[in-house]
């Protein structure tokens, strides 16, 4: 049995695993759900889910916990939401910890402050969703897009020409929130690629 982490630090961790295990329940994949805090326990896993919250904060923790350098040296997959976006990217518009895991360059707030959030119907994967904007991020420039090895950049979804959903490799960035929906698709949609 394979173990999904969601990491437990700050924002939305309780909504992330309850939309993970519906997506287990499904696919009816052999995966485990847990709630990690500390770098021993993100070693014990085979992906991990990075939530909305305050990137900062969240970074910061990562960092001194010693977390970042068990997703590398073991490189786990991730999905990141909202602030996992902008800590899995290579830059921010802002001074604060990352992860680098990806290559692309992120803005923080790109649609606006809180007031400015919103929900929008896009399409990713081929097919339409509901997208939820609460002070979401958007990629500004990416990397590695011609690249024909297992590292390139992969554009899934943008809208109003800001790119709000990538992948690369088996790590999965989006500036909104599928776990504020009722729909599965995205997380059963990587749960398929920690496989």
């Amino acid at each position: 049995m394979k173990t999904i982490g969601v990491l437990n630090l700050q924002g939305a961790v309780s909504e992330h695993f309850d939309m993970m295990k519906i997506a287990i329940e499904r696919t009816n994949l052999d995966f485990e759900i847990k709630s990690v805090r500390y770098a021993e326990e993100v070693a014990n896993c085979d992906g991990i889910i990075i939530s909305g919250g305050e990137s900062t904060v969240i970074g910061k923790l990562i960092a001194e916990r010693g977390i970042g350098e068990v997703i590398k040296n073991q490189n786990i997959p991730i999905f990141g939401t909202c602030a996992g976006m902008v800590l899995m990217a290579k830059k921010v518009d802002y001074d604060q910890p990352i992860l680098n895991l990806m290559d692309y360059e992120v803005k923080r707030n790109a649609f606006g402050s809180q007031k400015d959030s919103f929900e929008k119907e896009i399409e990713i994967l081929g097919d339409k969703f509901q997208g939820v904007f609460i002070r979401a991020p958007a990629i500004e420039k990416v990397y590695n897009v011609d690249s024909s090895n297992s590292s390139k950049i992969e554009i899934l979804s943008e809208i109003d020409n800001k790119i709000i959903a990538i992948k690369q490799g088996k790590n999965i960035a989006l500036s909104f929130h599928p776990e504020l929906t009722n729909d599965t698709r995205l997380h059963e949609y990587y749960l398929r690629e920690v496989l």
